[in-house]
């Protein structure tokens, strides 16, 4: 039978590289460590380390029991933490995942309000680029939480929070100043602030623009999601952005795209959340801005 035990030994010797390092950490003799992984292996069913001179490398199968190994143990250290917090929700920790957009234009007004009703507990953010690297490292147990986009097939609790408006950035003296929407397909001989290869907006901008015939050619390309209304603001050109990242005081142009542009958010976990979990979600889920006051004022909405 397979073991946290043997599994902690796994993913310390595929960190570290090397059995004898990987034991020193353990505090086991190399030996031992060996001993275990062939019988983990053998539980499995198959070879999941490469013996190399110099190092180890993951087999086929290694690589596909890896992140299983990985989500086992944090849901084995959460399990410890929710039996500490069973007398309450007024200390512990709470991790948190999400993409960049949504922890700069949703986030923060969620996490001070949490913070007031719950100080003593700790938030451990963790950010990442795309909706893509989001599922997967929660799939592999680096969150309590994630928050983002859909994620398909995915087998645990979705909590759905709404959806998000994309609105488009622009210089104020823009010749669109009179138009409160702006057919995207009139922009596709200007340069654009783009993003950055990577980033998950930066695919959402190629895919709509190519809905209505064209591919934008990028002026600048941004790995900050904050930075492409100030860049577009500052007349690189037009920037398509979530409408909750629009800084208060922005004095650029702020108008909707045509056709409009969307998506959906959720709250997503991998097992019925615990109380502490269960309780940030439904805050979440009450105090998302999905559009702030100050871009309805600048929408005319």
């Amino acid at each position: 039978m397979t073991t946290l035990r043997q599994l902690e030994y796994l993913v310390t010797v595929v960190d570290t590289g090397s059995f004898t390092r990987a034991a020193e950490l353990l505090h086991v003799t190399q030996p031992a460590l060996s001993h275990q992984v062939r019988a983990l292996e053998r539980s499995v069913g198959g070879t999941l380390l490469e013996r190399l001179p110099r190092a180890v490398r993951l087999t086929p199968m290694g690589r596909a029991v890896l992140p299983h190994a990985r989500a086992a143990l944090a849901d084995a250290e959460r399990l410890q933490t929710a039996a500490r917090l069973a007398a309450g929700l007024d200390c512990g920790e709470l991790e948190l995942a999400t993409v960049y957009s949504v922890s700069l234009g949703i986030l923060p007004p969620v996490l001070r309000a949490w913070r007031r009703q719950h100080p003593q507990v700790r938030i451990r953010l963790r950010e990442y680029r795309h909706n893509d690297e989001l599922r997967a490292a929660m799939a592999a147990g680096q969150a309590d939480v994630a928050v983002g986009t859909p994620p398909p097939d995915w087998e645990g609790p979705i909590r759905e929070l709404g959806v998000e408006e994309f609105v488009l950035a622009l210089p104020a003296e823009d010749e669109m100043t009179d138009r409160r929407t702006v057919p995207l397909a009139e922009l596709a001989q200007r340069s654009w602030v783009h993003y950055a290869p990577g980033n998950g907006l930066a695919e959402l901008v190629d895919g709509v623009c190519a809905e209505v015939g064209f591919r934008p050619r990028a002026a600048v390309r941004t790995e900050q999601t904050a930075a492409a209304p100030l860049l577009a603001a500052a007349g690189l050109g037009p920037a398509l952005v979530p409408a909750n990242i629009v800084p208060p005081g922005f004095d650029g142009l702020v108008r909707r795209p045509e056709p409009p542009v969307r998506r959906p958010l959720v709250a997503y976990t991998r097992t019925r959340p615990d109380p502490l979990t269960a309780a940030f979600v439904d805050l979440l889920a009450r105090q998302a801005c999905l559009l702030p006051p100050h871009v309805s004022a600048l929408l005319g909405a």
